[in-house]
């Protein structure tokens, strides 16, 4: 079993935190995900009808985020929370990327639910999973750059393992790793909010649309959800 936890220090700092864990076993991301690709054409034929657009740092959810990554010290206009990012390429040009279908499954009801989204590989995690300030002595291999090791700055909220970190800057960018690939077997799925007060059943309405994304791929898929008061162990 692999237990999630946030670390005292950062409840202290964000007390409304609220992590949605969507975790799949069994996941087939070899097979055609239809579903998957129709929420992406959806989202993109309706930003190019100028009937909806992705939220931009003027929006509540995304300004949220970077008074939380100010606070720890990161300059959120530079380096950006993934959703944040993730909308600007989008607005810009006009399509999501396509990577694979499990990625591209969370991307799709980030962008739209705008709340920040990742996943990691649980048979490339090792031990417990800690929301936690970096000590500036940690090791952090970016996604598609496997021959790169950067140091997080001491301070800066990363979500670590046993063997490093798996994030940086909370949500900014993800560890090689435990990045998903298409052979992806048992995944965890991650959706989140600093302002669990106002946003927790968007929250949870992004985690049951993402589950219900992947139900038909996958063998056995759950809901869980993660508060400053308490960890979750995820067996799957």
């Amino acid at each position: 079993m692999t237990t999630f936890r946030i670390s005292p220090a950062v409840t202290d700092a964000f007390p409304d935190a609220l992590v949605a864990l969507v975790t799949s076993a069994g996941l087939r991301g070899r097979d055609p995900w239809p579903g998957t690709t129709a929420a992406l054409t959806d989202l993109e034929q309706r930003l190019e009808a100028g009937t909806w657009r992705p939220a931009d740092e003027t929006d509540p959810r995304i300004e949220a985020w970077h008074t939380a990554y100010r606070a720890f010290g990161t300059n959120p206009r530079r380096i950006r929370p993934s959703v944040d990012a993730l909308g600007r390429r989008m607005a810009k040009k006009g399509t999501l990327p396509r990577i694979n279908p499990a990625v591209d499954s969370y991307n799709a009801v980030s962008v739209r639910h705008g709340l920040p989204a990742g996943a990691f590989d649980l048979d490339h995690v090792t031990g417990d999973v800690d929301i936690r300030h970096a000590d500036g002595t940690e090791e952090f291999v970016p996604l598609g750059e496997p021959d790169t090791v950067e140091n997080p700055k001491p301070g800066e909220i990363i979500y670590a393992d046993a063997g490093g970190v798996l994030t940086r800057h909370w949500n900014h960018r993800d560890a090689h790793r435990t990045r998903v690939t298409e052979d992806s077997a048992r995944v965890v799925f991650i959706l989140e909010t600093v302002q669990a007060a106002r946003d927790r059943h968007l929250l949870e309405t992004a985690a049951e649309e993402l589950r219900a994304l992947l139900l038909p791929h996958t063998d056995r898929t759950s809901v869980r959800y993660l508060s400053s008061k308490e960890s979750v162990g995820v067996t799957i």
